[in-house]
């Protein structure tokens, strides 16, 4: 692929709580499979009140957030060294591989992250505290 542009709402929102691999039960807008991309994962994650991402990390995979709308409460770190952080619109965190990281929204309405990974690896992320 050279190049290739797309518009979110052109993004079919993909629930996932009807693919039973990929915890957990969210809506996300697979950008990157639409994009043709080969050498990372591009999303864009929504959550509902109360809704998350548990704290896990990856073997091999980078990822990048980026807050679109919402609040969010992360828990980013090693196992025994982690640190919580609030986090609104504009606000980016980061995780490289073998580096717990997880987010709860904290709004009353819907909230949406940009998430990035690279390589685009199947890595369905493992439990921190065993590293």
């Amino acid at each position: 692929m050279e190049y290739e542009t797309v518009d979110t709402e052109d993004v079919d929102i993909t629930d996932l709580s009807t693919v039973e691999e990929i915890p957990p039960d969210l809506d996300i807008r697979p950008v990157g499979d639409l994009l043709g991309l080969a050498e990372m994962n591009v999303a864009i994650w929504y959550f509902e009140p109360g809704e998350g991402i548990g704290y896990h990390a990856h073997a091999e995979q980078e990822e990048l957030y980026y807050v679109l709308e919402g609040r969010f409460s992360l828990k980013l770190g090693r196992s025994g060294e982690t640190e919580t952080r609030e986090v609104g619109p504009g606000a980016f965190w980061a995780a490289g591989p073998e580096t717990g990281h997880g987010h709860r929204y904290l709004g009353d309405d819907r909230g949406a992250v940009l998430a990035i990974g690279a390589p685009p690896v199947e890595d369905p992320g493992m439990d921190p505290h065993e590293l």
